[in-house]
């Protein structure tokens, strides 16, 4: 089958959603972040609406919430620091490795049993005080929640050695809570950077699931929402704006994934996911700032600086 152009070009368009934010240099537009965008209001309807967020995209870790469910499901016990390590998107701090390996060995389970990517520590200062030396698995930033899936699969007798296969159980059991959170019927799973499974919903469909998961009075998930508000220098690290924004704003859950994925909701259930296309997060803080204020919800000032040599020549202005 020949695809025309004029097809093509439709479909690049929708994928690349419309402008979200626009980057200015001394009043003059420098650069433009697209992408797609819901926000929900507290009762689930739509507040805000841009680009084509019905489209699939890959939600990276801001879905650690629902696979962390899917292990408490299948029984995993953990308390609230390591339930929310499990949750993260880490630093790379001693703290964040110190965490991972515990729930390992309280589990009497080996170092050698995790099958996740290797890489440097993800936060900024922690990556220059990791220096030249070669990352490793426990600095890589999902690493907490590879800890988790393999005490679930211990606990349940499943495969460890394989947990990261499509059809492991511990995977299906994942698959079927996101679903079920996004009211979507997932029909592509990839693989994420670290390793797992990676499946795809539309940015919609994330909002959705975040804002049950904050709104929910299932005792999984008001356990996961209290232990990721309780340590928000667990779920990122400091001085990251998760962790910041976090801190800031009283009950406020907040999830990054890579390639410009974010999503934030209230605890009344109003609920911000974005997908910016160019995978920046440099106008996240911007775009949830212009939200918030339309909400009446205060957060610090999180505006980006332009800057010209030493002075501040310019920002990042949200088209929201």
């Amino acid at each position: 089958m020949v695809i025309s152009r004029e097809t093509i070009l439709k479909i690049n368009n929708n994928f690349a959603g419309e402008v979200l934010a626009e980057v200015t240099r001394d009043g003059v537009v420098e650069s433009m972040h697209l992408g797609h965008l819901v926000a929900l209001n507290a009762d689930g309807s739509v507040f805000i609406s841009a680009g084509s967020p019905e489209l699939p995209i890959f939600p990276r870790s801001a879905i650690k919430a629902i696979q962390a469910a899917a292990m408490l499901r299948a029984g995993l016990v953990v308390d609230d620091q390591k339930l929310a390590l499990i949750c993260a998107s880490h630093s790379g701090a001693k703290v964040h490795i110190d965490l991972t390996k515990k729930i390992l060995a309280d589990a009497g389970i080996s170092e050698s049993a995790m099958r996740n990517a290797v890489d440097k520590p993800l936060g900024e200062k922690e990556k220059i005080s990791w220096g030249d030396k070669a990352g490793t698995q426990f600095t890589q930033n999902c690493s907490g929640k590879h800890a988790g899936m393999l005490v679930t699969c211990q606990i349940n007798g499943w495969d460890m050695e394989n947990y990261l296969a499509k059809d492991h159980p511990l995977q299906l059991a994942i698959k079927k809570e996101l679903e079920e959170m996004a009211e979507e019927k997932i029909s592509t799973v990839s693989v994420d950077g670290c390793g797992a499974p990676l499946f795809a919903i539309s940015t919609m469909g994330l909002a959705k699931a975040i804002r049950k998961v904050v709104i929910s009075k299932d005792p999984i998930y008001q356990q996961i929402v209290k232990a990721a508000t309780s340590y928000p220098e667990l779920i990122a690290g400091d001085g990251r704006l998760t962790t910041r924004m976090m801190k800031s704003v009283p009950g406020l859950f907040m999830k990054e994934g890579a390639e410009g994925i974010e999503v934030c909701a209230l605890s009344d259930g109003r609920t911000i996911a974005m997908k910016i296309i160019d995978g920046s997060w440099r106008p996240v803080a911007t775009i949830i700032q212009s939200i918030f204020d339309k909400w009446g919800v205060a957060m610090p000032d999180e505006s980006v600086k332009i800057y010209g040599g030493p002075s501040v020549v310019g920002t990042v202005i949200s088209k929201i």
